[in-house]
């Protein structure tokens, strides 16, 4: 299974992402969020994506209305393909994806103003639990990938980690301690092989170099922090890039992880492999 991951997009969508993901023909696509300031333009694009799609909202897809109204209108723009607190079964091709908190700006647990205008007020125990039982309610034939914004507290405190803060000092984990929660009561029934998400953009602040982007923890769960900002650009010959990150799962497990930078038109000009994992033997 190829499953295509658009990272934070910050208004780089266009009718090119739209065309050389239908050339990519990926078996699923996941959206992790900030789509832009609030704009509806990006989630209408995404409701008519011809592909099995799932995403969650970031926290800036809120804009700067605290009444939750802009964010209620995104959802409702993109229907059941947003699984933000929810389970998303995308059948073909076979996969379960849960969202974590919407509009998470990391730090910890920290409900926003608009969020809590459209889910109410709840705790980190109150949103792990609704995590939980979306993954819980999944088909447990199907492999599990949790989506989120931010990623989950744990993954290291220095600022180059995948949740590290890096825009001030002291650096320390700014993931989300409610996803983490989640993906420890989830693990008690079922494996959990993939978590992705954004957030904390790759390049660090002030030139100090990149971000660890993935990492694989003990229980055999990796994390997949797809936050290429920006994800348009254009190399040194002016060829112009378009980033996705690309998983391959091979049955329910993790067989390959990379970024890759595209041709609009559909060739692969760069790719950073992440992981690549031999395929299971049978005895």
């Amino acid at each position: 299974m190829r499953i295509a991951i658009a990272g934070d997009l910050h208004g780089q969508w266009d009718a090119s992402d739209v065309t050389l993901l239908h050339r990519l023909a990926p078996d699923a696509v996941l959206v992790v969020g900030d789509l832009s300031d609030g704009q509806e333009r990006i989630a209408a694009s995404l409701a008519r994506l011809e592909l099995p799609l799932a995403c969650i909202l970031g926290n800036h897809d809120a804009g700067r209305d605290a009444s939750g109204r802009c964010l209620r209108r995104q959802i409702e723009l993109l229907g059941e393909r947003h699984c933000g607190w929810a389970l998303r079964q995308l059948q073909p091709p076979g996969l379960a994806v849960v969202g974590a908190r919407p509009g998470s700006a990391g730090g910890g647990f920290h409900l926003s103003q608009a969020v809590e205008a459209l889910w109410g007020p709840m705790s980190a125990d109150d949103s792990a639990q609704r995590i939980t039982s979306a993954a819980l309610a999944a088909d447990p034939a199907l492999p599990l990938v949790l989506l989120a914004h931010s990623g989950p507290a744990g993954l290291g405190s220095e600022a180059q980690d995948p949740c590290g803060r890096d825009w001030k000092p002291p650096a320390c984990d700014w993931g989300d301690q409610d996803l983490t929660l989640a993906i420890e009561r989830i693990r008690r029934h079922r494996p959990v092989p993939l978590v992705v998400f954004g957030h904390m953009h790759h390049a660090l602040k002030r030139g100090r170099g990149l971000r660890r982007s993935f990492v694989i923890d003990r229980s055999g769960t990796a994390y997949l922090n797809s936050a290429c900002v920006p994800r348009h650009g254009v190399d040194q010959e002016g060829r112009a890039l378009r980033h996705f990150s690309w998983v391959e799962l091979v049955d329910g497990r993790l067989r390959r992880a990379s970024h890759r930078w595209y041709h609009p038109g559909g060739e692969l000009l760069y790719e950073q492999l992440l992981v690549e994992q031999p395929l299971a033997v049978p005895c």
